[in-house]
């Protein structure tokens, strides 16, 4: 289903929805986010051929100045994300990102949050 890779490719890493990985965005334009840094998967991976070379993230930030509150989702420390302070996920930040671009991480975020996630992009973009 979907995108096909060009012959001779490389494999890409896998991805699924609510995974926390670290995003290189070091070339970023003026008021995009310009470091690598921490970003939640929002995809459904079963949407997607894993060879698809983009996923789609929403970044994560320390900075609550940043977080608008009825568009991001606080995310507290626990041992399965991996987190060592109160976070934020930036909803309204929902991005395509190259996979290359990507590291994956065994951290990942509660499936609650996911979903507020995903309804918090709903809500950006219209549909809710």
């Amino acid at each position: 289903m979907g995108y096909s890779p060009a012959r001779g490719q490389i494999a890409l890493a896998e991805f699924s929805g609510g995974q926390i990985v670290i995003a290189d965005w070091r070339d970023a334009q003026p008021k995009e986010p310009n470091k690598l840094r921490p970003a939640v998967v929002v995809e459904d991976e079963t949407l997607f051929d894993t060879a698809y070379p983009n996923v789609i993230l929403v970044p994560l930030t320390e900075d609550q100045r940043l977080a608008i509150p009825d568009l991001s989702v606080a995310i507290d420390p626990t041992p399965q994300n991996g987190c060592t302070k109160r976070c934020y996920a930036l909803s309204h930040c929902v991005a395509t990102t190259s996979a290359a671009r990507v590291r994956p991480t065994a951290s990942r975020i509660a499936d609650a949050e996911l979903l507020a996630i995903r309804r918090q992009i709903a809500l950006a973009i219209g549909l809710e």
